[in-house]
């Protein structure tokens, strides 16, 4: 609550704007009642008592009163709707600048579905939340304490009594909203769950169809949904119960109001104008309790989602480069590793005791079996990870004594999860280098072998790919993302299984063209098909976090170890 506080705080002109409609237009519809009950003791029993004049002179009053009352409810709500906007806009913001500095570390432990449904519904929620529900409790506020004051000039008697059920009113508000705070906790995060599996579910459709696993997968989804669904329902449900019984209390308070005005006008203590006046005024004070009731599940739904949208905008970002630490600049490519050790999990160790020496221009294939640590390899050059123990140095320079960015746009990636945005195909290839020309991007397209297919798209390289370009091939994203490396100026270069989608005959195409352009980079390679790395200046081959040998295709052959036997299994 005090960080959504904190947060409006920085529209603070425009709900201090906000604040001056609710109180002015709240006040003019608190003179109505009193109006009333003049209107009320102008009308007197038997024929022909009755001040027409008087009564239509403030029935009009109300009139006036009530029109600019509504008129400037409007111009709030406008101003609240635009105010919530604003600030939606402006966390979304915040939120996507802070998924920028993320580590990879944050990706890897929470789901991509998760973290869609808190920049998107959560944040909904919110923007909802304070358009909304701000104005009926400011509102709400200025009617309650305009209505306290209004009741006592009228008769602090009936005020007493009015009063005799308030405490038990807000004993019980507070009991329910202790209670369903953790019930709308509970909710926004199964929603996010949730969302996570859907996201999950979409992406591997193919995978899932394949398999036949339609029906594992529907259950499990009823099992996420129920789960949901029942979250959903316990908070609602003991939320929609506070605004009923909230309710009967102010109507028994209502009740013993009318029973004791009733004996006071007997006792003529009270005219017939003046307990209509208070009547009018119970009920606008009793309203906005009830309305307040009934917005407390919106507010503890808001909160919730407050709690997740801030876990974000707070999650510490990436450790900030060393005081101090320098730019890697005019790189050669010299990369050393030695005795390096790292976890993603305490205790469980991925890379053990790893040394190696790659010479600037080198091709260094690292090859083998699944969960060896080959890509951790990768996540540790890049600097996506700090190993625990050892270092990393490039051209002398440790991996932590320079800028991040600098160290990182010296390798240039084509991983095995191919990425491409909406854009056209120039724009893609182009993400490589800022600034590429045409010619030059159509040269690392025919350098890929992309080329060709690229000119039979209807509009060439200025075609739009679709989000997640849904609209090529697995093997033609592949071709892209490996045209948009070639392109980059990066003195080195890491290639995750950048061939795992390209079929043979492509492969073979491209391989003279990409061996080529990686002359004078140094060149890691992640490759299962172990064909494609024969030429390789050092292959350093992976097992349990540990090299099990290094050296040429050649001499690891002769050695007819590790290597050896991973090598004939592919052609047996």
């Amino acid at each position: 609550m005090k960080r959504l506080l904190r947060y409006m705080a920085n529209f603070k002109f425009h709900l201090l704007l906000a604040l001056v409609l609710a109180i002015s237009s709240n006040l003019l519809a608190l003179v109505g009642p009193s109006l009333s009950g003049k209107a009320v003791d102008a009308i007197a029993l038997g024929k022909g008592k009755v001040d027409f004049s008087t009564v239509w002179y403030y029935a009009g009053l109300m009139i006036v009163f009530y029109v600019v009352s509504a008129l400037l409810s409007y111009g709030l709500s406008i101003l609240m709707l635009h105010i919530a906007q604003r600030m939606a806009a402006r966390m979304r913001q915040q939120v996507f600048d802070r998924l920028l500095e993320l580590p990879v570390s944050y990706f890897d432990r929470n789901q991509a579905g998760d973290i869609i449904s808190r920049v998107s519904y959560d944040i909904d929620v919110i923007s909802t939340s304070v358009s909304n529900d701000f104005v009926q409790v400011v509102a709400g506020l200025v009617t309650v304490i305009g209505s306290l004051a209004m009741m006592l000039v009228i008769s602090p008697q009936l005020t007493v009594v009015m009063f005799l059920m308030i405490p038990l009113s807000v004993y019980y508000t507070r009991f329910m909203a202790k209670k369903t705070k953790p019930m709308f906790r509970k909710r926004s995060a199964k929603a996010g769950e949730l969302n996570g599996m859907v996201e999950e579910l979409i992406t591997g459709q193919k995978t899932i169809q394949a398999y036949a696993k339609e029906q594992v997968m529907t259950d499990r989804f009823d099992e996420k949904n129920e789960e949901a669904v029942t979250a959903y329902y316990n908070a609602e449900y003991y939320g929609s119960m506070i605004g009923p019984t909230v309710n009967f209390i102010n109507n028994c308070s209502l009740t013993a109001v009318t029973v004791a005005g009733s004996v006071l006008y007997l006792l003529k203590k009270l005219s017939l104008g003046d307990i209509s006046s208070f009547v009018l005024y119970s009920r606008k004070f009793s309203g906005p309790i009830n309305e307040l009731a009934n917005v407390i599940s919106e507010i503890q739904s808001a909160l919730s989602a407050a709690e997740r949208v801030f876990r974000v905008i707070e999650e510490p970002a990436e450790a900030e480069d060393i005081y101090g630490a320098t730019e890697l600049t005019d790189v050669k490519g010299n990369v050393t590793m030695s005795e390096v050790d790292f976890s993603y999990v305490p205790e469980t160790p991925v890379i053990k005791h790893w040394s190696m020496k790659a010479k600037a221009g080198e091709l260094v294939a690292i090859v083998g079996p699944t969960g060896a640590g080959k890509t951790t390899i990768i996540n540790l050059l890049m600097r996506f990870y700090d190993p625990q123990k050892g270092e990393i140095r490039i051209d002398g320079h440790e991996n932590r004594e320079v800028t991040r960015k600098s160290l990182r746009s010296s390798y240039a990636m084509v991983l095995q999860d191919t990425w491409v945005f909406e854009g056209t195909v120039h724009e893609n290839i182009a993400y490589g280098r800022a600034g590429a020309t045409r010619e030059e991007v159509i040269a690392a397209a025919k350098a890929a072998g992309v080329h060709e297919f690229v000119k039979r798209l209807p509009e060439g390289y200025d075609t739009v790919i679709t989000e997640d370009g849904v609209n090529l091939s697995k093997g033609q994203k592949q071709l892209l993302t490996i045209a948009r490396a070639m392109l980059s100026e990066a003195k080195m270069l890491i290639l995750d299984e950048a061939t795992s989608n390209v079929d043979t005959r492509t492969e073979l195409r491209i391989r003279s063209a990409m061996l080529k352009l990686m002359e004078g980079k140094t060149c890691f390679v992640i490759a299962h098909r172990l064909s494609t790395i024969q030429n390789a200046d050092k292959i350093i081959v992976v097992n349990n976090g540990l090299i099990e040998e290094s050296g040429t295709h050649a001499e690891l052959m002769q050695k007819q170890g590790f290597y050896y036997k991973l090598y004939t299994s592919q052609f047996h």
